[in-house]
């Protein structure tokens, strides 16, 4: 027989025998399928979110020509898309400086102004401008990005959709975004103040909210819309300047337009070069070096394989067993088949074929699935990438090829039992007997040297190379190892069997005796918690170092209500008044800062922002405030000596947070001390008997005693210390009291009697807190929201110690592999139950009650559960590790060369490796717990008697 009719034959033959098997074939459909409705919906909404460049020109710059915006730098080169350098200094446009810019225009007139001298002769615009402010809610106040445009105008059509109500057409309304609202608690009709940061919200510019809208590029963008010019006042150095322009004719903004904008410090996004580029040779050098690298990310492209391959042999190992029951099941057709002259080939046929058909079921329900669910998420997939989808773009091709590759995994999957099915005797597929069945002595040995091949690499790659690719690829080649090597564990696990009473006993001899069936279930079982127990290694072991790397601002429990600054200072009282109206106070202790007296301060006002200040008090070292590290004769000293001098506070700056702030000289009484975490032995003595207590004693100024300086002017440098560089106006001698760890305190505490004494003001900085017990997220958000509307820098925190925030990860994960072990299981045991109905059917007539029966199924699931996670938490062991060997190693390849020269006096890093013996809990116990009950549970009591043979 030709093969083309061969394969006709078998096709139709296996189209057939799906459809009696309704059962078995749904499941292999549906565990093919599930992969598919994956990487379909994965493909669509990954093209369909990538915009095209007709999208994301509407939704950047409306139907206007092009945007042109002023940069505060002159002259300046860009690209094609509008990423500009300047050509002076190298700055570019994903750089942020520290100083506010040049304020270069104050009204939209002016800024229009700016512009004409590049714009063609004709052209008109619409002016937009984009700033930061406050923004008074229904609980308090806000920030929100306030924008000065006109949305309805034609140019502005695409940028934004109007959801609600209508476009401000008078200069006291506005709209708001979604965002905005949903945050705010306000609704339309309801007023809203706006002002800029540091002024009374009293004078701001009140509005009232007309309509709601969204912006498609933006979902997320907490933002508000008012008229040009209505927010009366000027520009200030933050704010961005931008104009839509429409040019006359038809030719757009070309690269002459733009390079002539780009010599006025405009970077301009053009229509006509999105569209239609020139050549890159126009381009300057400075920004073809903005687009330097390959772009290509080895280690995303390693993940992605190992990825891939895990899941293809993830539902392989499921649907396996499938075919090998499916093909005892049609042994008698395949015996009748052999017996009518039938060839081995024409036998494999069939059972290959068996796989094709249910293959492009599966394509089939995988490409409707994939493109529904994707329809039917959309709007929450648009709410996590924070944009609206553009067109649907179905690239028919890669669906295609999605489609074919759900063909391939039905048909691998089918090859070992297409091949197992061949090599039957016709004899013995017509009498139904199976024979004597060897394991192969080959496959062990093979997946042992994989398993220790792969375990070495992934260590061994981690811990020299520093390397994720080789971990990933060790790991993939030692699960693979460990999965051949899986029907010789069962096989040493079914001779436990011995020790066990009758029904466990049964249970495991017949896991072991039927290991075709019990090892795929048992491995794919193994491969999804090998990926749960390595991402829950890695994630809780992070979790561990980020622990032993959290600071504790104050003792657990306790709270502090802080002013960052003098201006802040003014409105604590009433801060305090509405804390200790939500929170169980035991204990309040008050701190200041120490500053020179009378108390004296002044406010600056450069035009763009506005500051306090009062002075500064600090230590001065008797060797000057200079630290031995970094200064000229560093390089002679001994990276021993080196690394003793960055100790201390006079290299690293010093002073411990408390509460959030650092201040270097802190006035309180000394029962604060213990609320500040600071009571050791003998320093609440020290400070009641009027001694100074001392961060270090690189800050004394003798053997006891510590010297103050006070500064009234502020300076334009300071030291490592935080104080002016100048001479001090006034020097105070104080005894003192060093203190034995004094890393996390101020430099210097002194109480409210000595700084009265010393000539001292003290500058109110806030207060701790010993509370009765830790407030609730509401109780602190209502302290947030009286401290927002107070309008001060005043922060509120209590200390409770560091969140963990992977535990929803890890719950997620663990009910994923829970999921993949109860179905890998409880198909593993509904196959031998359709595979050994004889001998269930033989229990029952020697007297076995369904109690024993269901036992039996129950406990045959529990054990291929167990084994399989038992194997895969040792499996996941070997990438987790090996991840953490390669980010040690990174710490190490930083720390080793700044400590062998001196630079650093950082501890050696740790390597932190935790168990995640919760996920552990949950997989190795409650898993087969739960798999065991319910295969008992949903067993069927009755079983039909077997048609006798012969």
């Amino acid at each position: 027989m030709k093969a083309g009719s061969t394969w006709r034959l078998a096709l139709r033959v296996a189209r057939r025998d799906a459809l009696r098997a309704k059962g078995r074939s749904a499941l292999v459909v549906a565990m093919i399928a599930l992969p598919i409705v994956g990487a379909v919906g994965a493909d669509l909404a990954v093209r369909s979110g990538n915009l095209s460049v007709a999208d994301k020109l509407e939704r950047g710059i409306g139907q206007a020509d092009a945007s042109y915006e002023l940069t505060g730098s002159d002259p300046i080169a860009q690209d094609f898309e509008g990423k500009w350098t300047t050509l002076d200094n190298g700055a570019s446009s994903e750089e942020i400086s520290a100083d506010a810019p040049e304020v270069l225009w104050e009204t939209p007139e002016e800024l229009i102004a700016l512009a004409e001298e590049v714009l063609p002769e004709g052209s008109s615009a619409l002016f937009e401008r984009t700033d930061w402010q406050r923004a008074t809610t229904a609980h308090g106040v806000d920030d929100a990005e306030v924008v000065e445009t006109d949305p309805g105008h034609p140019l502005a059509e695409g940028k934004r959709t109007l959801l609600d109500g209508e476009w401000p057409e008078n200069d006291d309304e506005v709209v708001a975004s979604s965002e905005f609202l949903s945050g705010s608690g306000l609704s339309l009709g309801d007023e809203v103040t706006v002002n800029a940061w540091g002024e009374p919200l009293d004078e701001g510019t009140t509005f009232t909210l007309v309509g709601e809208y969204e912006a498609p590029f933006e979902l997320d963008v907490s933002e508000l819309i008012v008229r040009p010019g209505a927010m009366n006042d000027t520009a200030n150095g933050w704010a961005v300047g931008k104009l839509l322009v429409d040019v006359p004719g038809d030719t757009g903004v070309d690269w002459e337009l733009t390079e002539r904008a780009n010599e006025a410090g405009f970077v301009v996004v053009s229509r006509e070069l999105h569209l239609n580029p020139p050549s890159e040779s126009v381009l300057a050098p400075e920004v073809l070096a903005l687009d330097s690298g390959s772009g290509v990310d080895g280690t995303g492209v390693a993940v992605a394989v190992v990825a891939v391959s895990l899941v293809v042999l993830e539902v392989c190992l499921l649907a396996g067993p499938a075919f090998a029951v499916g093909a005892r099941r049609s042994r008698r057709q395949l015996g009748l088949v052999g017996a009518n002259g039938g060839e081995r080939r024409q036998m494999r046929a069939i059972m290959l074929a068996s796989g094709v058909v249910l293959g492009a079921m599966a394509a089939v329900i995988g490409l409707i699935g994939g493109i529904a669910l994707v329809m039917l998420v959309k709007p929450l997939l648009e709410g996590q990438m924070g944009t609206r989808f553009g067109s649907w773009d179905f690239r028919w091709l890669e669906l295609g090829g999605i489609a074919a590759f759900a063909v391939l995994i039905g048909l691998m999957a089918a090859v070992i039992p297409a091949y197992n099915a061949a090599r039957t005797p016709v004899l013995a597929s017509l009498t139904g007997r199976r024979g004597v069945r060897h394991s192969s002595r080959v496959l062990p040995l093979v997946g042992g040297c994989m398993l220790l091949f792969g375990t070495s690499l992934a260590l061994l790659g981690g811990l020299l190379l520093g390397e994720t690719i080789p971990v990933a690829a060790g790991a993939v080649i030692a699960e693979l190892g460990l999965v051949a090597c899986t029907p010789m564990l069962v096989g040493a696990f079914g001779r436990l069997a011995r020790w066990l009473p009758l029904t466990p006993r049964l249970a495991l001899r017949d896991a072991a005796r039927n290991r075709g069936r019990t090892a795929p279930a048992v491995a794919a079982v193994l491969a999804a918690v090998a990926g749960t127990v390595a991402v829950a290694t890695v994630t809780v072991s992070d979790e561990a170092k980020m622990r032993s790397e959290y600071q504790a601002q104050l003792p657990d429990g306790n709270a502090a209500l802080m002013a960052y600054d003098a201006d802040g200072a003014t409105t604590l009282d009433q801060a305090r008044t509405s804390a200790e109206r939500e929170l169980r106070v035991n204990e309040r202790q008050d701190l200041a800062k120490a500053v020179p007296g009378p108390l004296n301060c002044e406010t600056t006002d450069d035009g763009w922002s506005t500051w306090t200040y009062c002075g500064d008090v600090g230590p001065l070292p008797a060797d000057g405030a200079e630290c031995p590290a970094y200064t000229e004769d560093a390089d002679a000293m001994a990276p021993e000596d080196r690394r003793a001098a960055l100790t201390s506070p006079l290299c690293d700056g010093g002073g411990g947070i408390v509460g959030g702030i650092s201040e270097p000289v802190l006035i309180l009484e000394p029962e604060a001390l213990a609320l500040l975490g600071l009571d050791e032995p003998g320093a609440a003595e020290a400070l009641a008997a009027g001694k100074a207590l001392v961060a270090h004693e690189d800050l004394l100024d003798g053997p006891d005693d510590v010297r103050l300086g006070a500064f009234t002017k502020e300076a334009e440098e300071y030291d490592d210390l935080g104080l002016p560089v100048d001479a001090p106006d006034r020097e105070v001698t104080l005894p003192a009291h060093v203190l034995e760890d004094g890393d996390d305190a101020p430099l210097v505490i002194i109480t409210p009697e000595m700084a009265t004494e010393a000539g001292f003001a003290p500058l109110d900085r806030g207060t701790v807190y010993d509370l009765d017990e830790t407030p609730g997220e509401s109780a602190q958000q209502a302290v947030d929201a009286d401290i927002e509307m107070l309008g001060g820098n005043v922060t509120f925190r209590v200390e409770d110690g560091y969140k963990e925030k992977n535990s929803l990860a890890l719950l997620v994960l663990a009910l994923f592999a829970t999921v993949i072990t109860i179905g890998a299981a409880g198909i593993a045991t509904g196959l031998a139950q359709a595979d050994a109905a004889a001998d269930l059917s033989t229990l029952s007539a020697v007297g076995a009650t369904p109690r024993l029966r269901r036992a039996l199924s129950g406990l045959q699931c529990g054990l291929i559960a167990a084994m399989g996670v038992l194997l895969g938490a040792v499996s996941g062991l070997i990438p987790a590790v090996g991840l953490r060997l390669v980010e040690h190693r990174a710490d190490l390849d930083w720390w080793q060369p700044r400590w062998d020269a001196g630079e650093t006096a950082l501890p050696r890093p740790e390597m932190f490796i935790e168990l995640p013996w919760m996920t552990f809990l949950q997989l190795i116990v409650v898993v087969p717990l739960v798999a065991w009950l319910l295969a008992t549970l949903l067993t069927r009591s009755r079983v039909p008697l077997a048609r006798r043979i012969g």
